[in-house]
């Protein structure tokens, strides 16, 4: 996009063109406007401060997940199911640690399922606002862009008879488009994707824990629950994951 403002005769000088206050409250304010009039004020706020988990990186440990929960299982063969508490404590994933604690307190199966999925909607929720935010943002700016091509053309027109007034109107008319489109294809449409994208890796690593820790509780044997937990994985990630699924009494 700078390469090709840049590329003609003008030089990096032509970026003066692109700066038009009044497109820029028009179509980067009307659209946070009309954006903020869509949500509430904290998932206003929740929505713009997700910029930053887009730019922090979000680790795909579904691999380590599994090694996790064979670990457990082999703990839990050995030993039962109440050392899964001591062995929980050295344990980050507090949504883990939530259904070991189930496991653990002898909950039953079912209900522990239906309190672990319940979380899981929960999370999906609040990830859909946060991923809506964006996608009501990428969906007004292009609209807004839209309305200030209108207001330009409508100031171009009504004052044809003063050439002085026609370049920066249609400026506007232009420029409007151009914030608009950028908006919703180089920040909105791409920040909505890898928030999506985040979402959808973290909910099947909580899949994979919920499926885990419901065959520990069953008494399956590790080197079953691994090859259940696999089916998880791409191929080539099965082939580059190594357990140490302990299948013996």
């Amino acid at each position: 996009m700078i390469f090709g403002m840049v590329s003609g005769d003008q030089g990096f000088s032509a970026l003066g063109n692109f700066i038009d206050i009044p497109s820029v409250i028009i179509t980067i304010g009307g659209s946070i406007c009309g954006t903020l009039a869509s949500n509430t004020l904290p998932d206003f706020i929740n929505g713009l401060t997700s910029i930053g988990l887009v730019i922090k990186a979000v680790p795909n440990d579904t691999e380590k997940t599994i090694q996790s929960i064979i670990d457990l299982s082999n703990v839990a063969r050995k030993e039962g199911l109440l050392a899964l508490e001591e062995a929980a404590s050295n344990l980050e994933d507090e949504f883990l640690k939530k259904g070991i604690m189930l496991v653990v307190d002898g909950t039953d199966p079912e209900l522990v399922r239906g309190i672990l999925e319940t979380d899981l909607t929960c999370i999906e929720s609040r990830h859909s606002m946060v991923i809506g935010f964006w996608s009501k943002w990428a969906e007004l700016g292009p609209a807004w862009g839209m309305i200030g091509t209108l207001i330009g053309l409508i100031n171009m027109l009504k004052n044809l008879s003063d050439v002085s007034t026609v370049g920066p109107n249609m400026a506007v008319a232009l420029v409007t488009t151009f914030y608009g489109s950028v908006i919703a294809n180089w920040l909105c449409g791409p920040t909505g994707t890898k928030l999506k994208i985040n979402s959808e890796n973290e909910i099947m690593m909580k899949e994979v824990i919920v499926e885990g820790l419901l065959s520990i509780q069953a008494g399956e044997n590790p080197r079953v629950i691994e090859e259940k937990l696999k089916s998880f994985l791409a191929p080539k990630q099965r082939q580059n994951m190594t357990t140490d699924a302990g299948g013996g009494e």
